[in-house]
């Protein structure tokens, strides 16, 4: 019975610590778009001064990202005047999850000749402490809006949300790594 509850619990602490660690991505798009006619593309800016919430290395990991992406589908960043123009939104939250842990250190055991449930004494219940602690994280969502420039309609959203790395060496890898699990939903696949 005790082994069944570390098990349960480790079960538990695992799906809630795991559950943090993916990225949710979302994606839609004109469907009557051609989007192999768009060659070029310009930046448009951060959404009402997203960008705020970044430091200047982080905001050049996600444009070099981006322009790494749309380099692979044979679209190239120009500084103005592109055939498309892309917009980028950030929105950076602070979340917290609670963990709790229970340690049963009883049995169904028989104290004293009296029987079951003599109180505290007793021994007719499981003994068990439970302890809780509360992690916080940042949880951090991307957007980007492409526009048709001409048109000036939007022709392309995609949005992603996931857990913001503290380390600077780890957002190295990871905001590249976000930006290609993104930009798999963009409608043109990359170039081979």
């Amino acid at each position: 019975m005790k082994t069944l509850f570390k098990t349960f619990s480790i079960l538990f602490a695992t799906v809630i610590f795991t559950s943090n660690v993916y990225s949710q991505v979302n994606s839609d798009y004109d469907k009557s778009t051609d989007f192999t006619k768009y060659k070029t593309i310009s930046f448009g800016g951060w959404q009402k001064d997203s960008d705020q919430q970044l430091n200047d290395f982080d905001k050049k990991r996600i444009t070099d990202a981006l322009t790494n992406e749309f380099k692979s589908r044979g679209i190239n960043l120009v500084e103005t005047n592109g055939d498309a123009t892309i917009t980028l939104y950030l929105v950076i939250n602070k979340k917290s999850n609670y963990t709790a842990y229970t340690d049963f250190n009883g049995g169904m055991g028989y104290a004293g000749r009296w029987g079951y449930g003599r109180g505290f004494y007793g021994g007719g219940g499981l003994g068990a402490s439970t302890s809780v602690s509360e992690n916080e994280y940042r949880v951090g969502t991307l957007v980007i809006d492409m526009y048709d420039t001409a048109e000036k309609k939007l022709i392309w959203q995609g949005d992603m949300t996931t857990d913001v790395q503290e380390k600077s060496q780890k957002r190295d890898k990871t905001i590249p790594k976000n930006v290609s699990k993104l930009m798999k939903k963009f409608p043109i696949k990359p170039m081979k």
